[in-house]
């Protein structure tokens, strides 16, 4: 059985366009460092308004 890990013990980062925090997802695994937005609607809204 896979080890558990605490929430609280994931990475974090902010959002860079509501500035909410947001915590490290599975399916972000191999591109974290690439991540900037919490979500796909905040990527579209940033890329919208730039």
């Amino acid at each position: 059985m896979a080890k558990m890990i605490k929430k609280t013990n994931l990475p974090t980062k902010t959002c860079q366009a509501c500035t909410l925090p947001f915590t490290w997802r599975r399916k972000w695994a191999k591109t974290w460092d690439d991540v900037k937005f919490c979500s796909e609607r905040c990527r579209r809204e940033k890329l919208k308004g730039d």
